[in-house]
């Protein structure tokens, strides 16, 4: 038969119906209230292909390296195009339909699931590569389960299973076909602590579809559930959309929740006390704690699918990924500490006494840009030949460091730099990686010696003689910033990530963030040591445009469906200049002023023209998740010749997101005509809105003390951005470097601003300082009601 109907099915027939499938027939022949459906199983996919003598040239078209875009993007066409044209055989049709009109009143809105036989294990997760219709009727239906199959092979659904090392001729799909639920109110549950295994339950709820707290799309209310006596605690977010189905159309909608239910609470406590019932059912099935979805409609409630919770552990380390966030990179623990070490070598938590345990005196000081003490050999680089002596867990001391530095610093267990302040690329990178790092030091390269023993105290910026005791135990970079509380504090705010470069992505998105709110470009186009003009004339365009596709798409697939908000080309000419090909570059008296941003790619829209393209094939790839942001704007006019260029690219701007960098006084002040222009958010960028709000060279010393990014006129300007784009319903970020000082935080979350971007080391606390400024803003307005 080519349907199972879902009380026929069980979790016996994973490879029958897939994760999906057999986890909904599960419940439903445990009479939990499950949504009724049927399954075109696997074999029937497998069938069609087969009967229809696609199956060879299908394989054969995916067999290609994936790691080149444009054979990817063939390859993908290929075989989609062999699925879609592909004809249903009449007996295939006629029970699919026939099995179609015994759902509901035979007229019924479905769900139309992709269920594929790789989904959910233990070492690679497929979830969200294939495709999910919602409201389908039959004149649909077959065209959405044969576009199901086609998901099997998106450029992204290709990519990963070459990664992960699986073979695309045993991988197979099933189409779960349920009866739609017109969810009033919905989200996500866990039966028990997702750590530790305690009996807690965690809640997720909203309004409407749960499609918006699964994708991310809102902030959800959350409430933490004891079993034994049923008390709850509740956060309540701003719930700003929802997702449900238009009347007229029966396609699902995103629109904006009404302005007296955003704030209004999802769950009464009946209906939380009806999903604990249900949830202690459902865990006492499996006999396992479970990740629940669930839906509520007219007082009923649904499961709309259930899997077990894989992460409890012993240790209470939790790695899953469900909902609206992700316990295995979203939690915090509120510490307000974080240990640093670097890829080996001796390494204590922030604030050890340094010196106590061996280390002399302080024999080089400078500005602490990375916390943790590490001991080691010191590595002088003078010269990028230099770099091949460092080996794991010596302490890399250098002039300043440079992008092609980068895989030498992850090797090190140190950073030590003569120049440079606490946006230098040094301490950026160093922070990203988890890496100790001391900047400024001014003498470093010439008071150190090459491989003397040295204790460097990235908290204290001290460079110590000897070396301390080894602690007792280790703690590996990713480790130290994933937040050890099962469920991070759920907020209005959102709280996003900065990213330097790829190689910190996995860190970052173990913090739990909401996404990248700063995905630099420019790290990974100087990294390449020419000038994109000179790397392009050796290269050819297409192996620029893949330097940047496999930069961003590595972070986009640690986040995905997050949103990773990419900022395109900002890097100075005198960081230029030392690179292959930069003796063309002009001499500027002060770059920060000059030739860089939005300027410097409108003025050779050729070159830019490249980066569009790494965007254009981002998305054809299935990147969604990518967000274009242009720095360094001054005006709508910038803004109007980027969005024209993007269309020349062949980006609609109307389909995809993108904004811009406030960071000029400029471009704050005319914040009005630049939403006109068409922008979906504005991101304050504080280093340089400060720089030219107050006149102060962030990287002169004799000015230094006057940069202060909390300066009542940067203040106002960020909070009039804030008004303006809240009038418009347009959204506002940070990415700059104070979004991570808890004053900017508190002031952020006060008046509005719909996210902020954090340092890796600094969500864990970024997120706790956002939900006490919000719970203190909920408690002052309930209180003057």
């Amino acid at each position: 038969m080519a349907v199972l109907w879902l009380e026929k099915v069980s979790a016996d027939d994973l490879e029958t119906v897939g994760g999906k499938g057999a986890s909904l027939g599960e419940l439903t022949g445990a009479g939990l209230p499950v949504p009724p459906g049927f399954v075109v199983t696997a074999g029937t996919y497998r069938s069609f292909i087969e009967a229809a003598e696609i199956d060879e040239e299908l394989f054969a078209a995916v067999d290609v390296d994936a790691d080149d875009s444009a054979a990817l993007a063939d390859a993908a066409d290929r075989a989609q195009e062999l699925i879609l044209e592909t004809p249903f055989p009449d007996e295939l049709r006629e029970e699919i339909l026939e099995s179609y009109r015994q759902v509901g009143d035979g007229e019924a809105f479905v769900a139309v699931r992709s269920s594929a036989t790789a989904e959910d294990l233990p070492d690679a997760s497929f979830a969200g590569q294939q495709e999910t219709f919602l409201n389908v009727t039959e004149e649909a239906l077959l065209d959405r389960v044969r576009e199901c199959w086609a998901s099997l092979f998106t450029q992204r659904a290709i990519y990963y299973r070459q990664e992960q090392g699986f073979d695309h001729s045993v991988v197979n799909i099933a189409v779960v076909v349920q009866q739609m639920v017109d969810a009033e109110k919905s989200g996500v549950m866990f039966t028990s602590h997702p750590s530790t295994g305690d009996q807690t339950m965690i809640i997720e709820g909203a309004w409407g579809l749960g499609e918006a707290v699964v994708s991310g799309a809102v902030s959800p209310d959350n409430y933490v559930v004891e079993r034994d006596d049923r008390s709850v605690d509740v956060t309540v977010a701003e719930k700003k959309v929802m997702h449900e189905k238009d009347e007229e159309t029966g396609e699902t909608v995103e629109r904006e929740v009404p302005q007296e239910k955003r704030n209004e609470r999802v769950l009464a406590d009946d209906e939380i006390g009806a999903l604990v019932d249900l949830g202690e059912r459902v865990e006492d099935h499996y006999d396992e704690p479970q990740d629940v979805e669930w839906a509520i409609v007219e007082d009923e409630v649904y499961m709309l699918q259930s899997r077990p919770i894989t992460t409890i552990d012993e240790g209470g380390d939790a790695a899953t990924e469900t909902g609206s966030f992700d316990v295995s990179k979203g939690v915090t623990d509120g510490s307000g500490g974080v240990q640093s070490a670097g890829a080996s070598g001796a390494s204590s938590s922030p604030g050890s006494d340094s010196g106590a345990n061996g280390a002399g005196e302080v024999i080089v000081d400078g500005l602490g840009s990375s916390p943790g003490t590490v001991s080691g050999p010191a590595r002088i680089v003078t010269k990028l030949d230099d770099l091949a002596k460092v080996g794991e867990g010596d302490i890399i001391v250098t002039e300043m460091t440079m992008p092609d530095m980068v895989p030498a610093m992850k090797r090190a267990a140190g950073i030590v730099t003569d120049e440079g302040g606490m946006t230098s690329h040094a301490a950026i990178v160093s922070r990203e990686l988890g890496v100790p790092a001391i900047v400024g030091t001014t003498n470093a390269t010439s008071v150190l010696k090459d491989g003397q023993l040295v204790t460097l105290d990235g908290d204290k910026g001290a460079v110590l003689e000897g070396k301390e005791v080894e602690p007792d135990e280790e703690t590996e970079p990713v480790e130290e910033v994933r937040p050890q509380s099962p469920v991070k504090p759920m907020t209005a705010t959102e709280v996003k990530v900065n990213v330097s470069i790829p190689e910190a992505a996995e860190r970052a998105a173990a913090t739990g963030a909401d996404g990248v709110g700063l995905l630099r470009t420019e790290h990974m186009i100087l990294s390449l040591n020419q000038t994109p003009e000179k790397f392009i004339e050796e290269n050819g365009t297409d192996a620029y445009t893949q330097e940047l596709i496999d930069g961003i798409r590595g972070v986009a697939d640690e986040f995905y469906p997050r949103p990773v908000r990419v900022r395109t080309l900002d890097a100075p000419t005198d960081e230029f200049r030392q690179l292959e090909g930069g003796e063309n570059e002009p001499e500027e008296h002060n770059p920060m002023l000059g030739y860089r941003g939005i300027r410097r790619s409108l003025d050779r829209p050729d070159v830019f023209a490249h980066e569009l393209e790494a965007f254009r094939r981002l998305y054809e790839m299935g990147y969604d998740n990518v967000e274009i942001m242009f720095p360094l704007v001054n005006d709508a006019e910038d803004i109007y010749q980027a969005k024209s260029l993007m269309k020349e690219a062949g980006i609609d701007p109307e389909k995809r997101r993108w904004g811009a960098m406030i960071e000029t006084p400029a471009a704050a002040l005319a914040v009005e005509e630049l939403i006109e222009a068409g922008i979906d958010f504005a991101s304050f960028g504080t280093n340089d809105l400060t720089q030219y709000t107050l006149a102060v060279d962030r990287n002169n010393e004799n000015v230094a003390d006057r940069f202060d990014e909390l300066h009542p006129a940067v203040l106002r300007l960020i909070g009039d951005v804030i008004e303006t784009c809240r009038e418009y319903d347009v959204d506002t970020s940070i990415c700059g470097q104070a979004g991570s000082k808890p004053e900017m935080v508190r002031f952020l979350a006060t008046e509005g601003v719909t996210s902020i971007s954090a340092n890796i080391d600094a969500v864990r606390d970024v997120q706790h300082e956002v939900k006490r400024v919000e719970q203190k803003l909920l408690l002052e307005s309930r209180r003057t009601e």
